[in-house]
């Protein structure tokens, strides 16, 4: 093991987005410095950061200068091209490693890891081609979901496919590129287990946290899980069982579908931080993101133990859409916490922040949650 890097030290982040800003708010708080890195600027992350970089993600010179003024780099989001994690790493450790980068933020590179390692996965085949897609429907049927394998996220690169008449369509839709070609899963429910490895293979976790979903972005996630506590140390050993064979370091987000007769399905995994686990901030001892800095810094991971059952609704630009929220409204909700990205402009999809709801009953809080959230539109009452 290495010598575990302390308080006082710089920590480098590879994105600027509300993922990095959380993390550098734990990172500060334990006494770290923050630079970040990426093509934009007043961001997210830059704000909060110690030091903004701006670069495109391609220009390795301005990469490598980067990791060389810190002493340890990681990411918060996985699209960051492999080269540039590999000329931070020729300057500065990289957690979690380009290798797990490598793997995950390309879908038939993660789904064939997640075959050999014997994992339960959604059926699917490779489609390379139109020819390639026209077989793939016929050996897995309709509906089904066309997903490119590289750079999608939040349903981005995405066509459902209903009928043979879509095929043209769907593969002129995700820009004639490499995909895969899911089955469409009749589930009951979706839920996540956010987890982290410490250098040593300590490993803790946050339970099965249960997410739903609008228009293929996350809507609201739940903690615990409405699932049975069987599912939900299924979950939690798939989980470990991912984290141990692909060696992280840090924190890493395993999504599952569950069928309506009880199987969990994974859906993707996500190196990083997730916002599911956004409510770890408030709900429990130690938040996903201060666990991310423990880990890739060697420190021992704190502890998950909720303080309370919580929910959290993320918070879209669309609720820019009659002006700026009722802010004073969704406060006056006791048990409810504000959080804001400090993004500049409100965009429909986009995510500007989150309400976390806290209860001693998860149902509450997830009615709470949406009442707050509610309260933001000002015609809304």
């Amino acid at each position: 093991m290495s010598e575990p890097i302390l308080p006082g030290a710089t920590i480098g982040v590879l994105g600027s987005g509300q993922l990095g800003r959380m993390f550098a708010f734990a990172a500060r708080r334990m006494g770290y410095r923050v630079h970040t890195f990426s093509p934009d600027e007043d961001t997210p992350t830059g704000q909060i950061a110690d030091l903004e970089v701006t670069a495109p993600y391609d220009d390795l010179d301005a990469v490598s200068a980067f990791a060389r003024r810190v002493d340890i780099v990681t990411f918060e989001f996985e699209n960051v091209p492999a080269p540039t994690a590999e000329a931070a790493a020729s300057c500065a450790p990289v957690r979690p490693s380009g290798v797990i980068l490598h793997t995950t933020q390309q879908r038939i590179r993660e789904k064939a890891f997640l075959k050999s390692a014997g994992l339960p996965m959604t059926p699917y085949r490779e489609v390379h081609t139109l020819q390639d897609l026209e077989q793939a429907v016929a050996e897995l049927g309709l509906p089904a979901v066309l997903k490119t394998a590289a750079f999608g996220y939040d349903g981005k690169g995405q066509f459902l496919i209903r009928s043979r008449d879509q095929l043209g369509e769907a593969w002129n839709a995700i820009g004639r590129q490499e995909a895969v070609l899911e089955a469409f899963i009749d589930f009951e429910r979706e839920i996540s287990v956010v987890a982290a490895c410490g250098e040593d293979g300590q490993f803790v976790h946050y339970g099965a946290i249960e997410n739903q979903h609008s228009r293929h972005i996350l809507d609201v996630s739940i903690a615990p899980a409405r699932v049975s506590p069987q599912v939900s140390n299924d979950a939690v050993e798939i989980a470990r069982c991912v984290l141990e064979r692909l060696g992280v370091v840090g924190v890493l987000c395993v999504e599952f579908f569950v069928t309506r007769d009880g199987k969990l399905l994974i859906n993707e995994l996500a190196p990083r931080p997730h916002n599911s686990g956004h409510l770890t901030v408030d709900a429990c001892v130690t938040s996903q993101f201060e666990q991310q800095l423990r880990a890739v810094c060697g420190l021992p991971l704190g502890s998950t133990a909720m303080h309370r059952p919580a929910a959290m609704a993320n918070i879209l630009g669309d609720q820019w859409s009659n002006g700026e929220p009722d802010w004073r409204a969704a406060c006056a909700y006791p048990d409810v916490k504000l959080h804001l990205y400090g993004k500049l402009e409100p965009r429909p999809g986009r995510k500007m922040g989150h309400l976390t709801a806290l209860n001693h009953d998860a149902e509450e809080a997830y009615r709470t949650v949406l009442k707050a959230r509610q309260s933001l539109m000002r015609n809304s009452r």
